[in-house]
């Protein structure tokens, strides 16, 4: 079954070791070793996490001499912040809207009840004695 790019991208950020490992990674380039030390983890462990990475574009292998330095493609993200963004701006327009129906209703019903800014607590829920409901002690 082939998976597009914008699936592969959120499978491998679903885990939130990978997901630090690219926030590491927006550092700069870091080797294996660098990039393991903070976890209480196997090198090899750390190793399957950026292949997954790997494999969803995010990051990429490099040799310099004896390091191999991983880096992270920040383009293959792209495609993730329009997907985002798309759909941000759709719930703005959302709230925008219902912020326009409600500011309409408001004016077209000047003796309605007005809502207030904050909601008020009811003053036998605000007081501060140490009775529960039921009148035991807390």
């Amino acid at each position: 079954m082939p998976t597009d790019q914008l699936s592969r991208t959120f499978a491998a950020l679903a885990d939130p070791t990978r997901r630090d490992l690219v926030a590491r990674l927006t550092l700069g380039d870091a080797t294996l070793t660098e990039l393991a030390a903070p976890y209480a983890m196997s090198l090899q462990a750390v190793s399957k996490h950026l292949t997954v990475l790997q494999r969803a574009g995010l990051v990429s292998r490099g040799k310099d001499a004896q390091r191999r330095p991983v880096h992270l493609e920040p383009s293959v993200l792209e495609p993730v912040t329009d997907w985002l963004e798309t759909y941000r701006q759709q719930a703005e327009a959302r709230y925008q809207r219902l912020d326009a129906v409600l500011t309409d209703l408001a004016a077209t019903a000047p003796d309605a009840p007005r809502v207030p800014s904050e909601p008020s607590v009811p003053s036998e829920l605000s007081s501060t004695s140490t009775q529960t409901p039921a009148g035991g002690a807390r």
